[in-house]
Formats: C-alpha cells, structure tokens, sequence
C-alpha cells in the first residue's frame, strides 16, 4: 500500500519554466532519517526558459513532379519507402515520345547523307574549277550547298538529341537520398507537368520550427550562443544549433524559432515537439526546486517523491514534472524548499 499526502498535489497555472540538461543546478543537502538518505529541497538559480509548442520540418523537402504528361504505368514505391539517390520512382508511358525520338534519329541519318552528297559534290567542283571547266560562280554554288547541307545535318542532330531528352523525362528518379512520406498518384493516373507526383523528404535533417511572440524576438536574438531543448516523443535533445528568423508573421505578429535536429533524432515531418528557450537568467524565482532524478518514483501516469513527515513517516506524494538532466529533475509543482524527501524510494516504501 502507497500513502499519498493529503492536500496534494498543488496544481501550477502558471508557465512552465525549466532547465535543460546541463543548464540547472539542484540546490539543497543531502542527510539522513532514521537510516534513510534524505534530501532537503532549496530553490535554485538557473537559466530561466520558456516552453513553447512546435512542428517538425524537414530541411529538405521536394514535391517531386512530372516534366512532361503521361500517364503513371509504374510506381515501384509506397509511402514510408526510403530511396536512394538515383533510384526510379515513377514510370511514364512514353511510347509517343519514343516513336519521336526515333524518328528524329532517321531525320538525321537522311540530313547526314544529303551532307555527304554535298561534300562529295564540291570536291568535284573544285577539281573542275582547278582545270578551268567551270566558272567561280558554279563553284560558289557548289560549296553553299555543302555548307547548307552540313548546317541542316547539325539542326537535325541537336533535334534528335532533344526529343531523346525528352524522352528521358518519362522516367522520374530520386534527388537525392530521402524517404518517400506520400504518394499523389496511383497507376493509370494522369501525370501534368508541375503536378506533383509524390513527396520526399531528407531524413538526415530535420529542425524544429516553433512560432514566438514578435516581442520576444530580440530578446531571443541575443542568447543565440545558448542552447537549447528540445522534447519529442517523450525524450530530451539538446539541439546543436538555432536561429530566429528575421521577418514577422503579418496575420499572427509572431516570429518563427528554427531548431536544428541532431542527425538521427527518431522523428518525422508534421510531428508535436516542445522547445525550451532561454529567458533572462532568474534567481530564487517562486516554486522552482530541483531535486535528484533518482528520488522520483513512477506509479503508471503519475510521478511522485517520498517525502519525510515531521514524525519522520515516509509519505508518497505526487509531484508535476519539468524539464530533467542527466541527475536532475526540476519539480513544477507539488514540493516546497525546506521539505525533505528520500533519495531511495525502495528503502522510503518498506519503511514503517
């Protein structure tokens, strides 16, 4: 059996204000009770931070589109498949574009051969001329037609080559190393240029985007070199870098918070993220406590510390949470400096 101390919790309205790991500093002493290790809460001093509510993005995002209108004869990926740069995507019927580029190619066999005739017509016309049986003019002649013959050989070889560009426009691959997140098409679907047929984003960055109070921007732009934490699923990240955007949101006069995301955070586009950005620095500031990560104690959804009665009881009491380190955990709401708990919750729950 857990006894819960009557009158609690105390339930904070106020906004949520904590410490990153690294960033608080647990105050207080650590004695004993009757054999028990103790711990005897103080206020702290540390960097004050506010929690705002953010999104997932990616940093690299593309609405991948057809160049050129077919309809979809394959589709070889779902979504949730990552690709590799280079790898097909979609197929296209191009059938008539293969019909051109083939044409095109026999367009230039034919101006290749006028192009010989000509080149063979004016080394003639130039022998004749050289013994004195044909006038310069003829011989002007012949060589215009070599020249007008070679030109058209280029033009059709440069057609040729563009309807075979053309042509490779019916198959779309992968920019770049990403993860498929959705399909816009199926099989048999019509595909328009600039209408897009699926969406790929890089998994290997992603940020954070969190929208601020326009007020709050300046004060944020000069503690850039802080850091900053980020809660995703339940786990805390230390971001490596952030910035705030320059310019504001006209409809919302907010300011947007990019947090970049170390590669390899389990997270997704779209998903729920908390920041925790830094404030000015308070002391001593009403109900902040930090006590040891390891006097907590989980009971299902609830949280709570053992704390010491004055006729030296071990009583389990509910506490709310904040922002934890690596052996500190701020509490929100449910402890008061002075108050004793125990550091061994096992030992605090067999004792009498």
């Amino acid at each position: 059996m857990f006894r819960w101390s009557h009158g609690l919790p105390r339930i904070a309205l106020a906004l949520m204000l904590g410490a990153p790991p690294g960033l608080g500093h647990s105050a207080g002493t650590a004695d004993s009770a009757g054999g028990l290790a103790t711990w005897t809460v103080a206020p702290a001093t540390a960097q004050a931070l506010a929690s705002h509510d953010g999104t997932i993005e990616a940093v690299r995002q593309t609405l991948v589109s057809a160049q050129v209108a077919g309809a979809v004869v394959a589709l070889p990926v779902k979504a949730g498949d990552r690709v590799k740069a280079g790898q097909l995507l979609a197929r296209l019927d191009a059938r008539a574009a293969e019909q051109q580029a083939g044409a095109a190619a026999a367009q230039v066999e034919a101006a290749r051969a006028a192009q010989q005739v000509a080149t063979l017509e004016m080394q003639r016309q130039r022998q004749l001329f050289a013994s004195r049986f044909i006038s310069q003019a003829a011989l002007d002649r012949a060589e215009a037609q070599f020249k007008t013959a070679t030109a058209q050989a280029q033009a059709q070889l440069a057609a040729a080559q563009a309807a075979r560009t053309e042509s490779g426009y019916f198959i779309v691959r992968a920019p770049y190393d990403a993860v498929v997140s959705e399909l816009s098409v199926m099989p048999g679907d019509m595909a328009m240029p600039g209408h897009a047929l699926l969406t790929l984003f890089d998994p290997a960055a992603l940020r954070v985007a969190v929208a601020v109070p326009e007020s709050a921007a300046a004060a944020l732009r000069r503690q850039l070199a802080s850091p900053v934490a980020v809660e995703i699923a339940g786990q805390r990240i230390t971001a490596p870098r952030w910035e705030v955007l320059p310019a504001a949101d006209p409809v919302t006069h907010t300011v947007t918070v990019r947090i970049d995301l170390p590669a390899g955070s389990a997270a997704a586009p779209g998903g729920f993220a908390r920041a925790w950005l830094p404030l000015a620095a308070q002391a001593g500031a009403a109900g902040r406590v930090f006590v040891p990560s390891r006097a907590l104690v989980q009971r299902a959804e609830l949280k709570g510390v053992y704390v010491i009665a004055p006729d030296g009881r071990a009583l389990l009491r509910q506490v709310r949470t904040g922002p934890a380190g690596a052996d500190q955990t701020e509490v929100l709401a449910g402890l008061a400096a002075g108050e004793r708990i125990a550091l061994d919750p096992q030992a605090a729950a067999r004792r009498p």
